[in-house]
Parts: C-alpha cells; sequence; structure tokens
C-alpha cells in the first residue's frame, strides 16, 4: 500500500511539472532553461525545430533583455522560408504579445545555412530599459491592481507595469481605481495619470501605469478615449 501511495505521488508530482513547463500560444510562460529551447551543447544558444519556437525563443530573450544572441533552427531547407519565418516570428513578438509591444523597438535577424540546421544571428534594440523589463509584475485580474499601485506608490516609484493573466474589456474598471486611488493618496490635484495597454486596447497583455515625472520612452498603447478619466 505504501509502495502504491508513493508512486502515484510520484506521477501527479510529474504531472504538475510537465504542465507548468510547456510554452503555449498565450505566452503565459517561458521557462528560460528549458531543455526544449536550449542547445545542450551550447548553454548561450537556443534551439528552434518549427515557427512556434522560433516566436518563444524571442520571447525568452527579450524576457532577458538580450540584445544579441544565436539561435538554430532545424527542419528548414530553403533560405526563402527561413527568411519569411524570421520576419513573421519577430513581427508577432513585437506587435501581437504584451512584454515584445512594451519593450521592443524592433528586431533585427540574419540566418546562415549550415550542416544540418541554420544559424540565426538576432538583434533587438529595446525602448524598455532591462531594470523596467525585470520590474514588470504578474496579475492574475485587475482586482490586484489597486493593491500593486498602492505598493509601488509607497515606495516612491513612478510607474508600475502588470502583466495581465486575464483582462476582458475592463477599461473603465481599471480608470476607476485609478480615479480612486489618486484620491486615496491625495493625488487627485496632480496631473493625470497615463495608463497604457500592450500589446493594444483591444488585446489586453500588459497594462503600464505612468505618473509623476516619467513618460513613456515610446509610444503608449493608451486607453480609448471613453475609458479616460
Amino acid at each position: 500500500m505504501k509502495k502504491i501511495r508513493r508512486l502515484m505521488a510520484l506521477a501527479a508530482a510529474c504531472a504538475v511539472l510537465s504542465g507548468c513547463s510547456l510554452l503555449e500560444r498565450s505566452y503565459g510562460v517561458v521557462e528560460a532553461h528549458s531543455r526544449k529551447y536550449w542547445e545542450s551543447e551550447a548553454e548561450t544558444t537556443l534551439r528552434a525545430d518549427n515557427y512556434q519556437d522560433m516566436v518563444n525563443d524571442l520571447l525568452i530573450l527579450v524576457g532577458q533583455h538580450t540584445e544579441s544572441a544565436v539561435i538554430r533552427l532545424y527542419e528548414y531547407n530553403d533560405d526563402m522560408t527561413v527568411a519569411e519565418t524570421l520576419d513573421a516570428a519577430a513581427t508577432e513578438v513585437q506587435q501581437e504579445t504584451a512584454m515584445g509591444s512594451y519593450a521592443v523597438e524592433y528586431i533585427t535577424a540574419s540566418s546562415q545555412a549550415l550542416r544540418g540546421y541554420y544559424e540565426i544571428s538576432v538583434s533587438i534594440r529595446y525602448r524598455r530599459t532591462a531594470q523596467q523589463v525585470q520590474n514588470v509584475v504578474n496579475a492574475t485580474s485587475v482586482a490586484a491592481l489597486p493593491e500593486l499601485l498602492t505598493a509601488a506608490l509607497g515606495e516612491g516609484k513612478t510607474e508600475l507595469a502588470v502583466r495581465m493573466g486575464y483582462f476582458q474589456d475592463q477599461h473603465q474598471e481599471v480608470e476607476a481605481m485609478v480615479a480612486q486611488i489618486r484620491e486615496e493618496q491625495g493625488l487627485a490635484d496632480t496631473p493625470a495619470w497615463t495608463v497604457s495597454y500592450y500589446p493594444s486596447p483591444e488585446n489586453v497583455g500588459l497594462i503600464e501605469f505612468l505618473w509623476g515625472s516619467t513618460e513613456a520612452e515610446g509610444e503608449g498603447q493608451e486607453a480609448p478615449p471613453e475609458a479616460a478619466p
């Protein structure tokens, strides 16, 4: 009986671990050192076997604020297809993902055909600093925002970026929270805060709050006019 219980516990643990290690289309979790994405004999080199792997590799680099890197792309044997894959993956990361649209200015890549794979040299230019990327916090819903904003104010910060687990047309709710916090903190008469949504107000994965003298370094995706305070 004890042996059976141990086996059941082991199976449950394996199930949990395997579920946490996957990179899905929602870009919810990126494990920087997953063996699936790093070459075993070259610790600083990423690998990709398909288009989604390439997108995930780029997201790993963005999450680490990496400016240049090498990716080995397998299962491709045509220069044109490789070029199209690189361009599409870079565009998706920069324009359709929360972290990419928030942090990245542009991505460039060049490829070289080697024996058995293409070696991709990637260069990423950022519009957010490494510290800003590192300071992005996660929240499952907008209900967590008041606590996060209040804590940021208490720490003397002038900005906060929150990656959202769930957001469904809640712009007005967010703006109401901001107005309430400003009132509670005695900031109602100070300049209005800037609230920006990434990758867009229609597809929100990350919300950036700016107050004080801080200004966005790039073009933020601000709230629709009807949602402004």
